[in-house]
């Protein structure tokens, strides 16, 4: 495994090591043990989720508040999305920025959020399985977001809106300057 560090402070993209032959392939998609040897960060993680989206389908910007904030490991089993992470740590250097990445089935990268980053991803496949490794247990009433096409984040999904999928939830999230001013 690799772990590299990415333009936010202590979000890391995670490159597993590949084995392959001629019936298919073998990773290891996580030890605690060597994450924390490359990354420095040693986190027990306790709630494992999946969701499975169509193309199209855009997912956030979510995150949890305060003490039941969650640090995540994320990655696709199946696959093809761009994964969008924006630090909203007010005392972090990289405050306000993103980070995108694709995550797939042929990569089979991972992304390391930190607490108090929003997280998002929007569906580039036919269909994608999309797998969650947190370090707290989901809190319905901590649940929080961010508008996925807000104008101060400006984030770049290189996907026309109006194609764009999104719950009734995710349609009615606060814009960032609601949210932090």
């Amino acid at each position: 495994m690799q772990v590299e560090e990415t333009p936010l402070k202590d979000c890391f993209l995670i490159k597993p090591r590949i084995f392959e032959d001629s019936r298919g392939i073998f990773l290891e998609t996580y030890q605690r043990k060597r994450f924390a040897e490359l990354s420095g960060i040693d986190e027990e993680f306790v709630q494992d989720n999946q969701s499975v989206s169509r193309y199209g389908v855009l997912r956030g910007i979510h995150y949890q508040k305060g003490e039941f904030a969650q640090t995540k490991i994320v990655r696709v089993i199946y696959g093809k999305v761009l994964d969008v992470v924006v630090d909203l740590r007010p005392e972090s250097p990289s405050f306000k920025k993103t980070f995108s990445t694709i995550l797939d089935d042929q990569n089979l990268n991972q992304l390391y959020v930190p607490k108090g980053f929003g997280h998002g991803f929007l569906t580039l496949s036919e269909k994608s399985v999309f797998a969650y490794k947190c370090d707290q247990y989901y809190t319905p009433g901590s649940e929080a977001g961010i508008i996925f096409n807000d104008p101060d984040l400006n984030i770049n999904w290189n996907f026309p809106e109006r194609e764009i999928i999104l719950s009734e939830k995710d349609r009615v999230l606060p814009t960032f300057k609601q949210t932090f001013q």
